[in-house]
């Protein structure tokens, strides 16, 4: 069992005014605005954690053979702390984040924080920033804890120093105004992850790597890309930063799927969450294999009733159009569908405190 680390409180002595933070809530956008304070905590060979840190917010002085520049040895989680009925806050399943941020560390050669600290650091944040946190509907605060290499040199191999870090910001709904269905393109000349490489791994290099097919599916009119397997560019994989779900039928009939994690997807906290919920609602739920014509096919003949995808920024996206080289289709009526308005509109009540939770997923922070 390993020793809790002793964290050394120094929070910010000039926090933003209520009435500019306020503004700031008002319209808080996504990633645009960051609250006082943050968290910090080292590693290095031989000693292991420690200097764990809450203090002022500020930016990082960095020496330009940093390995992280060089090596991209770089990992983060995304979650959200939630304002509750009662005034208080919670986060959802922070520790499936801290289990799956241990899972990236450990792909990437990287020291894994404890699950305990992880969280810790997280609600140390948060009672501090507490004013932060949005009181609106489908308002939230959210918290990026990430890791990257701190030593110095250019040599190809892990590095032996590291820093932890948990930063927080404000977030207004994803998409003001409602839900709206986004297009999307299947991508077939790009990959997002091949079999063994850092699929399943929430590092920065995969994100970069799909840039360039994010600015094709732009070109061709395209909100988001759908990425398809490495090997036989056929099977659907997943939607930019998100999961895919595909909805079969309709009304309680309707069978709810999603692509099987092959090493190649990122499994995420909201896709496993929307298996257990669409399984209490009392939908048949599974875990499979669809290719691109399955998929075409599907929403042709009406078998496949409804598509979303579904990440921890937008709760639940909805997928209206499809694009690809050779054809183009639309999802059901081109809307939001019912089964996925109803998911959506489930996952919600239960991360903001306002229906029950059996499952015990809200992590009570204040």
């Amino acid at each position: 069992m390993t020793t809790p680390l002793a964290f050394d409180l120094k929070p910010s002595a000039q926090p933003l005014s209520d009435q500019d933070r306020a503004a700031v809530l008002a319209a808080p956008g996504f990633g645009r605005h960051f609250t006082d304070n943050m968290v910090t905590i080292r590693w290095s060979e031989g000693r292991g954690w420690h200097d764990a840190r809450l203090q002022p917010y500020a930016p990082l002085q960095m020496d330009p053979a940093n390995m992280t520049l060089h090596y991209a040895q770089s990992i983060f989680e995304g979650l959200k702390a939630y304002r509750q009925p009662d005034g208080g806050v919670a986060t959802f399943r922070p520790e499936e984040n801290a289990r799956r941020f241990q899972r990236s560390a450990r792909r990437l050669a990287m020291p894994e924080l404890p699950e305990e600290t992880f969280v810790e650091a997280i609600d140390l944040l948060i009672r501090q920033d507490e004013a932060w946190v949005p009181n609106e509907p489908e308002q939230s605060l959210y918290i990026r804890p990430f890791m990257f290499a701190t030593e110095v040199g250019l040599g190809v191999r892990p590095a032996n120093e590291y820093l932890f870090m948990v930063i927080a910001s404000p977030a207004g709904a994803y998409f003001p105004g409602g839900v709206k269905p986004v297009s999307v393109w299947l991508s077939e000349e790009y990959v997002r992850a091949a079999p063994g490489g850092t699929g399943e791994a929430k590092c920065a290099g995969n994100y970069a790597a799909s840039l360039v097919a994010q600015a094709e599916a732009a070109q061709h009119g395209c909100d988001q890309v759908v990425w398809l397997d490495a090997v036989e560019r056929r099977w659907i994989e997943e939607m930019g930063g998100m999961n895919l779900y595909f909805v079969e039928g309709a009304g309680d009939d309707a069978r709810i799927l999603t692509p099987e994690l092959t090493g190649t997807l990122l499994p995420g906290i909201t896709r496993l969450s929307l298996l257990q919920i669409a399984e209490d609602l009392g939908y048949a739920t599974g875990e499979t294999r669809l290719t691109k014509d399955d998929w075409r096919e599907g929403n042709a003949d009406g078998s496949i009733s409804e598509v979303f995808a579904c990440g921890t920024a937008a709760v639940i996206t909805p997928v209206g159009s499809v694009k690809s080289t050779s054809a183009s289709w639309t999802v059901g009526d081109g809307g939001p569908g019912p089964v996925t308005t109803r998911l959506r509109e489930t996952l919600l009540a239960v991360q903001s405190g306002s229906a029950p939770d059996p499952h015990g997923w809200l992590h009570r922070v204040i």
